[in-house]
């Protein structure tokens, strides 16, 4: 796997697997438990449907631990005047004057409807280390290209809200 994550990534990782430990998995063994007491598993759709939730919720507590185990950390700090991981950036698209915010984060966060940039994308890779004023070369491929102009960069953008993409 080896994801690069930042350690707010991995913070927000083992949040999700403590709780998925201590509240989600109690509940999904009781839910199987009732289920089961209700007699006759062969037509028994609620047995079916907690014993999934149950399996469900395990997987994803084993491929977070296996991201965490096997990612590779990198850092989250910038200087002061630019843009970095998790700093939230104001661009101008030249091209029409259309202004967007976007969040700088990594692969296993990204998310563009929400305006979470991956850093590995091509927006994301141009926009790193540029400064306010500056103009940010973006090649997605040969042949389409675009400029986009930094306008605003907030280094003290709360992350407590992102939530991390499912698999």
């Amino acid at each position: 796997m080896y994801d690069k994550l930042t350690k707010s990534d991995i913070r927000k990782m083992e949040e999700e697997i403590e709780h998925r430990k201590l509240v989600v998995r109690p509940q999904a063994l009781e839910d199987v438990k009732e289920a089961r007491s209700h007699g006759d598993l062969s037509e028994n759709f609620e047995y079916y449907a907690a014993k999934k939730f149950k399996n469900q919720n395990e997987s994803r507590i084993r491929y977070l631990e296996r991201m965490i185990r096997t990612a590779v950390i990198i850092s989250d700090e910038s200087a002061e005047d630019e843009v970095g991981m998790n700093n939230l950036v104001t661009v101008e698209f030249p091209e029409d004057g259309t202004t967007e915010v976007y969040k700088i984060v990594t692969t296993v966060r990204g998310n563009s409807l929400e305006g979470l940039i991956s850093n590995e994308s091509p927006l994301g890779k141009a926009l790193l280390g540029k400064k306010e004023g500056e103009t940010a070369h973006v090649c997605v491929s040969p042949g389409v290209e675009y400029d986009v102009k930094v306008l605003k960069i907030d280094k003290s953008a709360d992350d407590k809200d992102d939530k991390l993409r499912s698999f």
